[in-house]
């Protein structure tokens, strides 16, 4: 059994086709009709729908509203990616604004040290989720430049 998508983006199940000899090559393959599936084809066919009924129960309302159109796991997948991380712009402008934003930092007037901390390792774990590595050295020397005189 071969699987293949339509046109539509569904999933079809596929056989050679033996009306058409094939001397050389790969057969020519036409769509199996459901008269015809065994019982590993309906389990198959029906795991497009097995994957969207996943990532439906994962999302909240908001994201679902964004990708409930989408005919595919597959294309829901592609969507998520897109909402989540964007395209290579996008990406360059949140690695712009968190090196902006890491270049910047000081601790505030009434800030705790544990709440510096949380807000300063939050932005250094942003900038390697975004591709940016900084080094040790570099990141204590920041640290130290961002807490105050006293």
């Amino acid at each position: 059994m071969i699987c293949g998508l339509s046109s539509n983006g569904t999933l079809k199940i596929l056989k050679p086709n033996t009306a058409i000899a094939v001397t050389e090559g790969t057969p020519q393959m036409v769509e199996k009709q459901r008269s015809e599936w065994t019982s590993e084809d309906k389990k198959k066919s029906n795991l497009d729908n097995v994957a969207k009924d996943i990532l439906y129960k994962t999302l909240d309302k908001n994201t679902f509203s964004k990708i409930k159109m989408c005919p595919t796991a597959k294309e829901i997948w592609e969507k998520l990616i897109q909402i989540c991380e964007g395209n290579e712009q996008t990406k360059e402008n949140k690695l712009s604004v968190a090196i902006q934003k890491f270049e910047n930092i000081k601790m505030k007037a009434r800030e705790t040290l544990s709440e510096f901390d949380e807000r300063f390792s939050s932005l250094v774990n942003e900038l390697a989720a975004l591709g940016k590595e900084l080094g040790n050295r570099e990141v204590a020397l920041k640290k130290m430049r961002a807490l105050p005189r006293e």
